[in-house]
Order: structure tokens, then sequence, then C-alpha cells
């Protein structure tokens, strides 16, 4: 314990905090890292916070973290070993946590998934963890079978407490097991691990208001604990700095204004320490980010609270029943889909969410009443709506359709109703709708371009349901609904290879669309079909893609009528208009710089100079638009505190 104090004592300034987690092996990987001249101390950090996926992940992390005051600090990571289950009995609790935190707010247990602590938590050198992960999958394969599914499980409820403890005597199986994985990690990675002693147990709920006990009884009373299950043995770590900080999510982005303020980008997780207050005014917190590792003040309105197990990183999870493992190494945790999704869509809703829009001032802009150049071809790019997986997280879908698949509104910024899909209301996980605002601003745009006397003669569109539904609100607010068909075209769709899993999101048909009293054209034929689409595509090929599919478009709309609307993805501003400015391709690193500063309904303009074939971006006839911070404001949690 001592070695451990001083271990916090070295860290007591705090000003850093380290990026999204991940680990797997990582020996080429890090031989790569160092053979470009990157410290070795640095590139074995790069890879633990990365999971060691791969050389990009990992030096992207190092640009991030330049300024980072804790970059060369040895300072190891916390490390704790859980069983979790899934199956059944995982969609049971996760569903006890949906419905126990509507019905009553949150309690201490909503901070972790469900799980079973098998150990207490431990350290490990950077350059030991590869040897601590080899350590768990011996274990398990040694313990592999051995194990009975499911656990015997009994409901205990108190005044205080509810949870699900495991029958005593195959709790000390458990306790066996995980003192075969203490000898093995002391053996390969010089870890010392302390089982939990304890009685083993699944936590449900705890630290709740006294008020609440019949409704989280009743609830806990509707498990079935008999219910198929494999329990998952999972290596968890999260960063000692900020074990006992409070964790807060970046709702929107913040540019500062000031030296001491950070810069905050959408998506993000703060960590906040109470003692670290007092440099604070009102309405400001003091705070260190996990993207950056830096520090500083930040409107409090810009944040919200999140799970403490939201920055974990996940280093090896492995079944008890199958003889692979779930690939769920090294990806953050992010709450109770912590399953084999996880954060996939991180980097989505990053490259893809309204949160960069701070950053990037907005250009000044004189509207005219009149278009001067009416006679030259103008190309308009613009970028979707608010989108709901990221205004209500990735887990919307499970939280808004009952289980024959209906649609339930649970928030005013909700439509209120969705389109039919021929497969199922899963397919929206990939495929999202935008939100009740997201329609708006799409209005506010097509009323303003209604206001400067611009007329759009055609508009095409990629195939996301976001871009499409944009695309409708904004010929409404141009009042040309009637007359002008979208144009769904599958090339305009973004960069594939941030599509999370193995395959393309299963799009709404334009016939379908139509049925839905979207203004589609269901007689369009695209310049590049779906088929031709691929999964994880390189850089090179999306940006060719996108510069094809735009010149085939304007070549196709010339002479037919002056003006082009894309609504599509905010890399589809950079990507559909650079190469037409006669300009090459930036690298893929300065692009995504780029993308990031792309807020909802970004709009640029695109025209031509003379017949010359030649573009040039000029001012949009438009204003800027910006939707300012609004937290969900939930009563039961904000007015019913002791």
């Amino acid at each position: 314990m001592a070695a451990k104090e001083e271990l916090y004592a070295k860290v007591t300034p705090r000003r850093q905090r380290q990026n999204r987690p991940n680990t797997i092996k990582n020996g080429s990987t890090l031989d790569v890292l160092l053979s470009m001249g990157f410290p070795r101390t640095r590139a074995l950090k790069a890879l633990v916070s990365t999971g060691g996926k791969n050389v990009q992940a990992a030096c992207d992390w190092l640009f991030s973290h330049l300024d980072d005051p804790f970059l060369d600090d040895p300072l190891p990571r916390e490390y704790v070993l859980y069983l979790r289950p899934s199956g059944p009995l995982l969609q049971q609790l996760s569903h006890f946590w949906k419905q126990s935190r509507l019905s009553c707010g949150k309690n201490k247990a909503h901070n972790i998934f469900p799980h079973i602590t098998l150990c207490q938590f431990f350290m490990c050198a950077d350059e030991k963890v590869e040897a601590l992960t080899d350590a768990l999958q011996t274990t398990v394969a040694k313990w592999k079978g051995r194990i009975p599914m499911p656990l015997p499980l009994e409901l205990y409820v108190s005044s205080s407490f509810i949870g699900l403890f495991v029958e005593e005597q195959m709790a000390e199986v458990l306790k066996s097991f995980a003192a075969d994985f203490a000898t093995e990690a002391a053996a390969k990675a010089d870890a010392h691990v302390e089982p939990h002693k304890k009685q083993l147990h699944v936590t449900m709920a705890y630290h709740f208001h006294s008020s609440h006990l019949p409704v989280l009884e009743k609830l806990s009373k509707g498990i079935d604990v008999a219910a198929g299950c494999d329990w998952l043995a999972v290596l968890l770590s999260r960063d000692i700095r900020f074990a006992n900080h409070e964790t807060l999510q970046v709702m929107y982005p913040y540019v500062p204004q000031n030296d001491d303020e950070l810069e905050l980008l959408q998506g993000d997780f703060i960590f906040m320490s109470p003692v670290e207050q007092s440099t604070a005014s009102e309405g400001w917190v003091f705070g260190t980010s996990l993207g950056t590792g830096l520090s500083g003040l930040l409107p409090e309105n810009y944040i919200s609270h999140a799970d403490e197990s939201d920055t974990w990183v996940v280093h090896g999870s492995h079944s008890f029943l199958n003889c692979s493992s779930p690939s769920t190494s090294g990806r953050p945790v992010g709450g109770l889909l912590f399953d084999g999704q996880l954060n996939d869509s991180l980097l989505d809703t990053l490259m893809d969410s309204s949160s960069f829009a701070g950053l990037c001032p907005p250009l000044q802009v004189s509207r005219p009443s009149a278009h001067s150049s009416s006679s030259k071809m103008r190309l308009f790019v613009c970028r979707h709506g608010e989108r709901m997986d990221v205004v209500f997280g990735k887990h919307w879908v499970t939280q808004c359709f009952d289980s024959k698949g209906g649609y339930i509104r649970s928030n005013l910024n909700m439509p209120c109703s969705l389109p039919t899909r021929s497969g199922v209301h899963r397919d929206y996980e990939k495929d999202c709708p935008i939100t009740v605002f997201g329609s708006t601003q799409a209005r506010l745009v097509g009323e303003a371009l209604l206001e400067s006397n611009t007329a759009i003669d055609f508009v095409y569109c990629s195939p996301s349901l976001r871009c499409i539904q944009t695309a409708q609100n904004i010929l409404l607010g141009l009042q040309q609904e009637a007359k002008t068909k979208i144009r769904v075209e599958p090339g305009l769709f973004e960069w594939t290879k941030w599509v999370p899993g193995t395959c393309l999101p299963a799009w709404i048909p334009p016939v379908d669309l139509g049925a839905a009293n979207l203004s589609v054209d269901t007689t369009y034929r695209p310049h590049i079909p779906v088929s031709k689409l691929t999964v994880s595509e390189s850089y090179d090929t999306y940006i060719s893609r996108s510069f094809q599919v735009t010149r085939e478009i304007l070549a196709e709309c010339k002479s037919l009528g002056n003006t082009v609307l894309i609504v599509a993805h905010a890399s589809s501003l950079e990507a559909c208009t650079r190469q037409l400015q006669g300009l090459s391709p930036q690298n893929s690193k300065d692009f995504i710089q780029v993308v990031r500063k792309i807020p909802y309904l970004g709009f640029c303009a695109c025209e031509e100079m003379g017949e010359t074939g030649v573009w040039q971006l000029v001012d949009p006839p438009i204003l800027p638009l910006t939707h300012g911070p609004n937290h969900s404001f939930n009563w039961r949690e904000m007015l019913m505190q002791d």
C-alpha cells in the first residue's frame, strides 16, 4: 500500500488524464512505433490506452496528447477482474437498469455495468499488460467447462441494497478461479492480485432513497435468475489518477475564450474532483479531458453526468463456454452495452456529430436579397441535422422499441413516429433518424434559402435516413417539397471505414421512403449503386468516390438547372468540393481535423467560374446556424435529492 500511496502522491497537481482506453497484443505494433521514433514509454502508454488495435490508433492518441503534462509519466493503470453476464440474463439486468433509472432516478449501482467482482483493483506496468492478458487467457482455458452455467443466484433485498448473491459452494469455486489468475498474473506479469474475499454478488441497486424500495424490489423480483447465461471473465483498467473523480461527458463543443479554459469536443469525457473546484466561479467547473489530457475551466451546462465505467478499458473478455472469446479486447466499456458492440460507433459519433461546431468560427456573410450571379452553376453541400443516437446515446433503439418492434416516444426531442422498415427495428442502430430539433434546424435552413430568393433545382442525398429527413425538411422550409424530388445517391455516403461492424447499414429503399411521405424520386438510378460500396474502404477510395459522384451529378444537371444541393455528412463538405477547385486531397489526418469542425447543418457553397470547369468556394446565401446547449432534465434526480 505504501507504494500505491507514493504513486497517488506523485500526481497531486493532477492536470492530466489518459485517452479512450484499449489494449491487446502489441509486439509488432510496438516495434513499428519505436521505428517511427516514438520513445518506448510513450509508445507503450499509447498502446495500453488504445488497445494496440493498430499503428494509426496509437499515433492518433499520441498526437492528441502532445501537450499532455503526464505523457511521459510512468504511472501504471489500475486493473480489475470481473465476471459479466451475457445472453438472456444480461438482457433482463439491462432492462432492470433502465426501468429503475426511469422510475427512481440514478443510484450508485448505475455507475458500473452488471458484474461480479473477482478481485480488488491492482496495478500493472504498461510493458506487462500483454503478459497480464495472457495470464487471464491461460487461466480461463484451464477452467473452461469446470464452472456450470447458469450460476446459482439468489435475490437479496434490504432497505439500502438489492443484489443477486452467488450460492456459497459455487462462490468458493469462483474464488479458486480468481486465486489461479492471481498466481498466473504474479508469475507472468509481476502483478499482485488479491482475490475478492467477500460474498460474491451482482449489485443491482444501492444508496437509493428509502421511498424507492417498493418499486425497486418489485422490478428485481421480475428477474429470472435461472435464465440462460454465459459468464465472461473480463479484465478492465482505469486511470489511477481519476479513480476518485466524478466522470462527466461533454454534450456540446466549446471554444476557450481565455487561457485557463478547456476546449470541449462533444463525446469526450471529463474527470472532475471536488477539491479542484476552488479555482472555478459559479457556473464553471475545473476538469481534465480524457481525449487530450489537458485541464482547465469549462462551462457547467456543457457537460452531463456519466457512469464511472464509461471510460474504462477492456483488455480481454473470455467465455467459459465457448472455445473462442468475444472480440471485446481493447475497447472502452461505454456503459451497459458492454457486450460485443461497446463503443464501436464512437469514431462515427466524433466524425459525424454536432460535436465540433464551436471549433471553427462561423463565416461572416451578408445576405443578399437575390443571388448576384444566378446564371452561374452553383453547388451547395450541407450536413444532416441533429441525430438521435448522439443525443440519446447508442442505446436509444433498445429504449424506444417494445418487444414487438413498436416505436415508443420517450422524449419531446424524439420524433412522434418513424418510417416503417422492411427489416428489423434494430436496423435503426446503424441508420438513425434525426431529432425534432434536427428537423427544426433543417427547416430553418430551408426558410433562410427561401428568404434569400435561392431556389434549388436538384437535391441529391446520401442514403442515410438522417440525411434524407434533413433534405425533406429543407425542402419544406423552401416550400419546394411538392415540386422537387430527392435523388437518393449511395455514392454520397460517408467514409465506410467509420461504419461499426462488418456490414453497411440496411438503408430504407426509395420506394418505402416514398410510402412514408418523403419526397423521394423513386425512378432515379444512382451513379454508384449500393452494391459498389465496400466496408472499411481506404481513404483514397472514399475521396475518389466522392469526387467522382459529385462530377457526375453536376454533369447530369448541367443546362437543366443552376443550383444543386447535396445533403450528406460532415465529411462531404470537404470530400465533394476540394478537388472541384483543382486542389489535391488532404492527407487523412488533416481531413479528419476539418471534418471535426463541421456542425449539424454545416453549409458550404461552390460556384463554377464561367465555362472553364473550375470551381471556387463562395459565401453561402444564408447565415450560419448555431444551436446552443440544453440539458436533459430529470425531475426525480434533481428535485428529490436528500
